[in-house]
């Protein structure tokens, strides 16, 4: 038995006043992705079977526009899937420090994979040979 109110009890318990944006930005970078995902569809499909060709996939990425939109795709997708883990994990795993180490570890991963993805685009982009 408790001598605190029912007030008194669920002070402290309710919104951390950051939900709303977190959920706001994963819709927003939803519909980007939509977006981006669409035109590059779109962008293979018009190749047609060239875009079987590494050579054409490559003279494609060299356009200014296409590799602009590919960064933004690559970036987009990551910060998106990084707003998403982050809420998994903050639901399904108890332990805060498990948490907290498992939710930075995913952020750095997606950081490293979103800068290597980056790297690769600019690379065909600027025509820099291996």
């Amino acid at each position: 038995m408790s001598l605190r109110s029912p007030l008194g009890r669920v002070l402290g318990l309710g919104s951390a006043k950051e939900g709303s944006g977190h959920w706001y930005a994963q819709r927003v970078t939803a519909v980007a992705l939509v977006v981006l995902g669409i035109w590059l569809v779109a962008s293979l499909v018009l190749l047609g079977d060239a875009a079987t060709t590494h050579a054409a996939v490559t003279h494609w990425l060299s356009a200014p526009f296409s590799a602009v939109m590919c960064v933004l795709l690559l970036v987009v997708g990551a910060y998106h899937a990084m707003l998403g883990l982050q809420v998994v994990l903050e639901d399904y795993v108890g332990d805060h420090g498990t948490r907290l180490v498992a939710i930075v570890v995913v952020k750095w991963a997606l950081i490293v994979a979103a800068l290597v993805g980056v790297f690769a685009v600019l690379r065909v982009a600027f025509g820099v040979r291996a």
